[in-house]
């Protein structure tokens, strides 16, 4: 202890009772500086895993210690397991299928057949000097493309009169034009919409590539374009959201955009994504990540909603809506704390492994809501006690603010919503859907960077809850989107159900359509 006084360069009282206090200074202070290693090091780690780690969450990396914590936190399970449950329902590990060759060729694409005939000295006969016969033949698909195409359509009106009589002149009216007076065609409209929120193609590029075909168009009119078709359309987003609101279960997540307000001056703003149960995805504008968007959109809902703990969505949990947890997030907080409690966080991983593998026997074997729910009762809800418990023991080892206990409190503070999916058959296991439908605003955000106003915000909302709602159906966004920019100023307003993605698809594949 004298020398690490004098190493610190402090000299030892000659009192036994000050020297014990400054000791016990001593300690703390060493103590508190091991906490901020750990804690910076872990900061260290996390940042390293994003930059330079896979994406993806599936196993456990763990460095050097990968053997000992996995193989020890296996065998535990399998034991507690063996004890628990003599009627073990085997889940097959994931394995990636085996390739079966090329793929067919659309059957429905044009085709164009090209046939190669040998030259006349190879079709006579060498032996009998007569011509040869055809006896069968080989054919062989290869795949083309042929650039995209604009063309001029021109209106040709005639003018009819009677010259005797001076009676009047008659022309037949121009079609309704999706903008008034505007040049562009439902399918270019399509085009650039689809193109940008589809492709994540943005204006600048857009402008590019028509310059290519001779045409001269500045990204401010692709935007304004875009924008006309927001305003066209926001009546379909709006039935969009009513198909939403009527689900059992919502999911929501939110992601910042970057929206400039006024000259060379940024704000950031949040888009707000609902995923309902049939797929459909809609998407929504605030300032701020507070509950002023989620309460204005579902203030009338009742049923589910699964987010990730965000406190937006706290005020709106009650009797009506039901708060569903998401163990994709809290599987993120383990996993993050590998590194500084390999041995237990790895044992946590592993059960929850266990829940998602028997959601997997589910998927595979295409159980329907009652079976699901038998499962998850049956199967799930031991594994989920032997979790809490777990985390009950270990939490009073652990460190609050250290990243295992950071995980131990996320998880123990949502335990009631996390353990809600195995009420419901319907229910899903994670907020992944809603985490998916905000991927592909993320992936166009790395193009366009930002949004141009506030009312931009508002009309690429819209367009997104068009373009990936398709999508969510199947449905390719162009094809959709110039149906709809072609029917809706003439569509009834009482049947505006019908031009939403699923309805669309269904009047289409109906055999009266």
């Amino acid at each position: 202890m004298a020398q690490t006084a004098k190493k610190s360069g402090t000299k030892l009282p000659d009192d036994l009772g000050e020297a014990h206090a400054l000791i016990a200074e001593l300690t703390r202070q060493l103590e508190r500086t091991e906490r901020e290693k750990l804690s910076l090091q872990f900061k260290y780690e996390k940042l390293a895993r994003r930059l330079f780690g896979r994406s993806s969450e599936r196993g456990v990396a763990i460095g050097a210690q990968a053997e000992l914590p996995f193989a020890a936190c296996a065998g535990v399970v399998a034991a507690d397991a063996s004890d628990e449950a003599p009627h073990e329902i085997e889940v097959p590990a994931h394995r990636r299928k085996a390739h079966r060759g090329r793929r067919p060729l659309p059957a429905d694409l044009p085709r164009e057949v090209v046939e190669i005939q040998p030259s006349a000295e190879e079709l006579a006969c060498k032996g009998c000097l007569g011509a040869k016969e055809a006896i069968g033949a080989d054919r062989t698909e290869t795949l083309e493309y042929v650039p995209a195409s604009l063309f001029i359509r021109e209106y040709v009106r005639p003018k009819y009169a009677c010259r005797r009589c001076g009676d009047g002149v008659v022309q037949a009216p121009l079609p309704a034009r999706p903008i008034e007076k505007g040049r562009p065609e439902p399918g270019l409209l399509a085009y650039v919409v689809s193109a940008k929120f589809g492709d994540h193609l943005p204006h600048y590029r857009q402008e590019q590539i028509l310059a290519r075909h001779g045409v001269e168009v500045t990204r401010r009119t692709l935007a304004q374009w875009s924008g006309a078709v927001a305003d066209l359309l926001v009546p379909v987003a709006e039935a969009i959201f009513a198909q939403i609101l009527a689900s059992r279960w919502i999911q929501s997540d939110d992601t910042p955009i970057e929206v400039a307000d006024g000259e060379r001056r940024y704000r950031q703003g949040y888009i707000w994504t609902y995923r309902g149960e049939e797929g459909e995805v809609g998407y929504d504008f605030t300032w701020k990540r507070n509950r002023e968007g989620p309460q204005r959109i579902l203030k009338d809902y009742r049923g589910y909603l699964q987010a990730d703990a965000a406190p937006a969505f706290n005020d709106l949990y009650g009797e009506a809506i039901l708060e569903v947890g998401c163990w994709a997030h809290t599987r993120r907080y383990f996993k993050e704390a590998v590194s500084s409690a390999a041995l237990e966080a790895t044992q946590v991983l592993t059960w929850i492994g266990e829940l998602y593998g028997l959601e997997r026997h589910a998927r595979q074997h295409k159980l329907d809501e009652q079976a699901r729910r038998q499962l998850r009762e049956q199967r799930a809800r031991p594994v989920l006690r032997r979790i809490r418990d777990y985390l009950r023991e270990q939490e009073k080892l652990h460190l609050p603010k250290s990243p295992f206990g950071q995980a131990i409190g996320y998880a123990q503070r949502n335990w009631a919503a996390l353990e809600r999916y195995t009420t419901h058959g319907a229910l899903e296991i994670d907020n992944n859907g809603a985490e998916r439908a905000i991927k592909p605003l993320v992936l166009g955000r790395k193009n366009w960077l930002f949004i141009g106003s506030e009312a931009a915000a508002h009309r690429n909302a819209v367009l997104l809850t068009l373009v990936n709602s398709a999508k969510a159906h199947g449905i390719d966004p162009f094809v959709y989107l110039r149906d709809l920019i072609d029917r809706v100023s003439t569509h009834p307003a009482s049947r505006i159900d019908e031009l939403t993605p699923r309805r669309w698809k269904a009047l289409r594949n109906s055999p009266t359509a």
